[in-house]
């Protein structure tokens, strides 16, 4: 009797197909109406400046790349896997210059990763994912509970510590947010551990008050290490579209940003987000989250998203 196999999980391409399917579906729909002429004339060229807009990329990089489109093919035929292909391409190198991996310097003792965001990103499971992935790398992981105004969230760093083997630093619900991080540091330096992530309260940019006191855990942690923290990491709901632009403004005005993750692309059909904030800031983008596993959490590659994103084959 043959033994029942056990279904393989999808690989890397296809789940982040699959977490891309409402942006990729939004675009190709906007793209639809390109295709009854077969020609790539003024009108379908508007067609597509419009389909990208709407898909958040932003008017001026919308414009930009229909315009690469349309140059050397203008009124001539297309077919809409040629179509698709070019958008491919075209979109990959506009990202190219944020495809940049997280390194994790060996013997920094420890590397310092400050995680921030508003509320409800997905802040404290994305710590969590990242926690798990560190430590399959082999680097020993501490958490700390930084997020002191919701009991919950440090409940959820203490599941993810157990399914990890971090270490976490917690205190009592209200407790003093840096006071937690500096003795977070000093913990993790007895321990010898590699990777610090000190989780934070979601915060709206617009608030003054928690926003001071993100600044005063950067400030606080500089008196262990006066290069910690070593990353400063923005996780960005793609769900809210345009919205991340503001948020990147505030942060970046607070703190010292050093990278991105987005998340939830998997519940949005803005995935053109992404590009607008390239070009806007350029900053690395480390991360993308398309689903709730902890491998749903994959490391950012502008080709990869660029085709999962326009449906090229």
């Amino acid at each position: 009797m043959s033994e029942e196999k056990t279904p393989s999980k999808p690989g890397f391409f296809a789940r982040l197909k699959a977490g891309l399917s409402r942006s990729a579906g939004a675009l190709g729909d906007g793209l639809s109406g390109l295709f009854t002429k077969k020609k790539l004339d003024a009108q379908a060229i508007a067609q597509l400046e419009e389909a990208l807009v709407r898909a958040d990329l932003g008017s001026i990089r919308a414009a930009n790349i229909a315009e690469a489109v349309a140059k050397g093919r203008y009124d001539a035929e297309i077919s809409e896997s040629e179509l698709r292909a070019i958008l491919a391409d075209e979109i990959a190198k506009t990202l190219k210059s944020v495809e940049q991996p997280l390194a994790i310097p060996r013997g920094s003792s420890p590397f310092v990763i400050l995680v921030a965001g508003v509320n409800g990103t997905g802040k404290t499971t994305t710590i969590g994912k990242l926690a798990k992935r560190f430590a399959k790398d082999g680097l020993k992981v501490v958490l700390a509970a930084g997020d002191t105004f919701r009991a919950a969230a440090i409940e959820q760093l203490q599941i993810w510590g157990a399914r990890t083997g971090a270490e976490v630093v917690a205190g009592a619900p209200g407790a003093d947010a840096a006071g937690l991080a500096y003795d977070a540091l000093t913990r993790s330096r007895a321990v010898g551990a590699d990777v610090l992530l000190i989780d934070t309260a979601g915060r709206l940019q617009n608030k003054a008050g928690l926003m001071a006191e993100l600044e005063k855990i950067v400030r606080v942690i500089k008196k262990l290490d006066p290069a910690a923290p070593h990353a400063v990491l923005l996780v960005l709901d793609a769900t809210t579209g345009q919205n991340a632009i503001s948020q990147v403004q505030a942060f970046k005005a607070i703190v010292p940003l050093t990278g991105l993750i987005m998340t939830k692309l998997d519940g949005t059909a803005k995935g053109g987000i992404l590009i607008a904030l390239a070009d806007r800031f350029d900053l690395p983008v480390h991360f993308i989250g398309v689903g709730e596993d902890a491998e749903d959490l994959q490391i950012f590659e502008a080709r990869s998203f660029a085709k999962a994103l326009t449906g090229a084959a």
